[in-house]
């Protein structure tokens, strides 16, 4: 076999490919035995018919389709590794020549992974928000548990600001009740905002029996995004009573014996989860900074594909589970479509630059990925995705994913790399170290940020060349067929 390789743009080859035919023999064998299975002819066993009858009976052209879709896959990803190339996606195969007894000729034209240079990234300087714990804030993650622990009593007076009232409710658009707008004995506190725009004003001053009716563009559901008369009545009225900010109710309300105790473990709680948001934005941050400062060609067809999983995956899935469509969606987000679609763009764009940007320091820095580093990132994606580890392991394995979590653990690592190299300061002008390789926190950070931005991004090269080699014979029979 003969392969050349040539360079069409820099993120796409076409490979030239002849083959002499005695290195089809086994594939043609395969053929005939193939066909040996399918069909009959008189006066002999299945299995049995000779070569020559079946090139008479059944013709030649059909046993040559059948040994040339056997043989492409894998004369296929012999010339990709001949070429060292990093294929991406499925191959456009076109057979230029096939003369019987003498020769296979076929092109085959891919994208591939581009060739891309890490710049020196040390000069990178990034500011992120300070990892600051005001008195304040631990007062309001106080009130907030205290609210928690709040208590409801009865009362026959109009409802007011912080009462609990139980309502049913019933939404009309054009007149008529929507089939899913009705809801019964919904509790409602007056004032937190988690029910439509105006219920707040409609329920106010209302005792229990009282009814009113409002105008609200609704969140979701068959009339997501439409303005809708809504008619709330009133069940009950209820004041929320909280409890006192004594020794007493920290007891209550946790392991601690007095409140100091408690409002010091807030204070801990909230200064490590604003370390942790520190974290998360300095790699945002700093791969921003990289981005802008690496050159990253994008193949054009991956970028279409990657735009279309996206908008499939919000559309089908995430706006579907909430009764949405893209249209109602749009509506929420004062977005025209050619908004939306630019976004998209821009987002997909970016995901599949990211990949291709840490899968190049993955090799660069030579970083592998230990069992114990995998392991951990299984167990939080685990919890994420509300699963139990075995669960998530289970569903991994048999939908081949390991080799997933192994790139985005990499990438994470990756990531961290260059966070350690660079120069990150918080808005005081401190200089916030993140290189503490036994920092959770900042390897979760780095983890979530390589995967979320190269979600549904293209597979690694080993994975797509696997995936490629075995699909690739139907698309050749396509073409002889053609």
């Amino acid at each position: 076999m003969k392969s050349a390789v040539e360079t069409l743009n820099p993120t796409r080859v076409r490979l030239t490919v002849e083959v002499p035919f005695e290195e089809l023999k086994d594939s043609l064998d395969a053929a005939y035995k193939k066909i040996n299975q399918q069909v009959t002819v008189p006066g002999f066993r299945k299995g049995k018919i000779p070569a020559r009858l079946i090139d008479q009976r059944f013709g030649r052209g059909a046993v040559l389709e059948e040994a040339v879709n056997d043989a492409l896959p894998k004369l296929y990803q012999s010339a990709v590794e001949e070429g060292e190339l990093n294929v991406l996606g499925q191959p456009e195969v076109d057979i230029t020549e096939l003369k019987d007894n003498e020769l296979l000729a076929f092109t085959a034209e891919v994208d591939v992974r581009p060739e891309i240079e890490i710049p020196d990234y040390s000069g990178i300087e990034v500011e992120v928000d300070a990892a600051e714990v005001s008195d304040e804030d631990v007062d309001s993650a106080v009130e907030q548990l205290r609210e928690r622990f709040a208590s409801t009593s009865a009362v026959e007076r109009p409802a007011a600001e912080g009462d609990v009232v139980k309502v049913d409710l019933e939404a009309r658009i054009d007149g008529e009740v929507l089939e899913d707008g009705v809801a019964q004995g919904v509790d409602y506190t007056i004032g937190s905002g988690e029910l439509l725009d105006g219920i707040d004003e409609a329920v106010t001053g209302l005792e229990a029996g009282g009814t009113a009716t409002f105008t609200s563009e609704l969140k979701g559901g068959s009339g997501a995004g439409r303005e809708a008369e809504v008619t709330v009545t009133v069940q009950s009225v209820s004041a929320r009573e909280l409890p006192e900010l004594d020794d007493e109710f920290a007891q209550l309300a946790s392991e601690f014996d007095t409140l100091e105790e408690l409002r010091e473990d807030s204070r801990k709680r909230l200064t490590d989860q604003k370390t942790q948001e520190q974290a998360t934005q300095a790699q945002e941050k700093v791969l921003d900074a990289l981005l802008e400062l690496t050159e990253v060609p994008v193949p054009e067809k991956l970028l279409a594909d990657e735009i279309e999983s996206r908008k499939h995956n919000l559309v089908n899935h995430q706006l579907s589970q909430l009764g949405l469509d893209l249209g109602s969606y749009l509506k929420m987000q004062d977005k025209s479509e050619e908004e939306f679609d630019a976004e998209l763009k821009e987002q997909a764009e970016k995901g599949i630059k990211t990949q291709f940007v840490l899968d190049e320091l993955v090799g660069k820095e030579k970083l592998n990925v230990s069992q114990e580093e995998l392991t951990e990132h299984l167990m939080r994606r685990a919890q994420s995705s509300g699963m139990s580890p075995d669960q998530f392991a289970q569903a991994v394995v048999e939908g081949g994913q390991v080799p997933v979590l192994v790139g985005e653990v990499a990438r994470g690592k990756a990531l961290a790399t260059v966070v350690e190299a660079v120069t990150v300061k918080d808005t005081n002008g401190e200089v916030v170290d993140l290189s503490d390789e036994d920092d959770e926190g900042a390897a979760q950070a780095s983890e979530e940020e390589a995967a979320e931005q190269t979600a549904a991004a293209p597979e690694t090269a080993a994975e797509t060349a696997a995936e490629t080699a075995a699909e690739t014979g139907a698309e050749a029979a396509d073409k002889t067929e053609g």
